[in-house]
This record gives C-alpha cells, sequence and structure tokens, in this order.
C-alpha cells in the first residue's frame, strides 16, 4: 500500500478479435488476476475473445 492507497500492479485484459484491448480491471496478485481470467474464460460466450494477465511497473 502506498500513500495514494493500495497497489493493484495486475491487470486483466481483453483483447477481441479486431485486436483491441479493453482494461477488466486490476488486482493486487497474479494469482486474483487468474482466477477472473478463469470464469472469464470459462464461460463460452465468445470464442474470439482473449483474456491476458499483465504487470504493469515493478514492486
Amino acid at each position: 500500500m502506498t500513500d495514494s492507497g493500495p497497489v493493484l500492479p495486475w491487470l486483466v485484459i481483453r483483447q477481441d478479435e479486431n485486436g483491441n484491448r479493453y482494461r477488466v480491471g486490476r488486482y493486487a496478485t497474479r494469482t486474483e488476476a487468474e482466477k477472473v481470467v478463469g470464469r472469464l474464460d470459462g464461460d463460452g460466450d465468445d470464442a474470439r475473445r482473449l483474456y491476458i494477465v499483465e504487470r504493469v511497473g515493478r514492486v
């Protein structure tokens, strides 16, 4: 945690079939972000979406 609030260095990104990328959320741990990706990938809604876990900055 910093003076400005909690540190959330892990992003979940959704990439569509056209290569457009959208931030789904920010998370404190990679494990937490991967759980979100697992839930989103498991919905079977659209196989043309790709979910990616990325780290921003260095802690």
